[in-house]
């Protein structure tokens, strides 16, 4: 091929559409996270969330109105940039064999897909500090019981084998926040008289993006590492949306997603999907929940 813009340019469009190919070529499972995260467009380095401590709740206007404070005004979360890069020789260029890379940029674009599946997975398994000063994952999380005295909840089941969740996604508040800064834009260095390439002979290639992960509101979502069966479900189950807000007011939280490492899928498919239990008897626990099956959530 000759070295001309013309041509460049060409070469610039098919690998982007290879990158676009490879973005779609996850259909829904690429947008995993949205089901389980609050999706912020982001405007700056940093962004402060005044989550409020308990979900808001409508109450009888007796008097004058009770404004619910946004608590921890200092929560932030930082975006991060991160980037994918790969260079073509001129050579390949010169001898018709830049098809050749192809592949390469369609693999970009499925990995800038799963990027966010795999940055939330990431947030979820390290149990940061969130909004009330105590890991998302945590038996001490501080709530005000009926006599505004502070007492601990608990969204941790315990256990010591490989963790699964069940979540309130039902909600525009959500367990856990992806924000995007600079969304997964793919670009090159094809500029023929700049010093990168004339220094090195290479066309460089690459997507590059700021976005950040990070916890929201550890009610709507309860961890268990106990072994998934119908009893350690259920358990799960009744503590999600057993949770209460200040002063023992009731959040109506639903269990509407269960996620589940690709290990567990046949025993969470057996509790969620299967008519009837091992037994043979009506399985009670058959579609009360989506099954969630997460390829990033560590198995061991």
């Amino acid at each position: 091929m000759d070295l001309t813009t013309a041509n460049l340019q060409a070469l610039f469009k098919a690998y982007k559409t290879n990158f676009q190919q490879g973005f779609s070529s996850l259909g829904e499972q690429g947008a995993m996270y949205e089901l389980f995260c609050t999706v912020v467009p982001s405007t700056t380095a940093v962004e402060v969330y005044p989550w409020l401590k308990s979900l808001p709740r409508m109450r009888e206007w007796l008097g004058d109105r009770v404004i619910h404070g946004l608590e921890s005004a200092d929560f932030s979360i930082k975006n991060r940039k991160f980037e994918l890069t790969a260079g073509v020789p001129r050579d390949a260029i010169d001898d018709d064999t830049y098809g050749l890379y192809g592949p390469v940029y369609n693999e970009f674009g499925r990995s800038s897909r799963e990027h966010p599946n795999e940055l939330t997975t990431e947030v979820l398994e390290s149990n940061p500090i969130c909004f009330d000063g105590q890991n998302l994952f945590d038996s001490d999380h501080p709530v005000l019981d009926a006599d505004g005295q502070e007492q601990s909840k608990s969204n941790d089941m315990g256990g010591s084998g490989p963790a699964w969740y069940v979540m309130d996604n039902s909600r525009a508040i959500r367990p856990l926040v992806f924000q995007r800064r600079r969304d997964y834009d793919f670009r090159a260095l094809m500029d023929l008289n700049s010093h990168e390439v004339f220094m090195t002979d290479n066309f460089t290639f690459g997507v590059d993006a700021r976005v950040a992960a990070g916890p929201g509101l550890w009610q709507l979502i309860v961890r268990s590492k106990q072994t998934f069966n119908a009893e350690n479900y259920a358990l799960a189950r009744a503590r999600l949306t057993s949770l209460k807000g200040d002063y023992d007011r009731p959040l109506a939280l639903r269990h509407t997603h269960t996620m589940v490492p690709s290990n567990m899928e046949g025993a969470a498919r057996k509790v969620l999907q299967n008519a009837l239990a091992s037994g043979g008897e009506t399985n009670e626990w058959v579609g009360t929940s989506q099954l969630i099956l997460n390829p990033w959530l560590a198995t061991a």
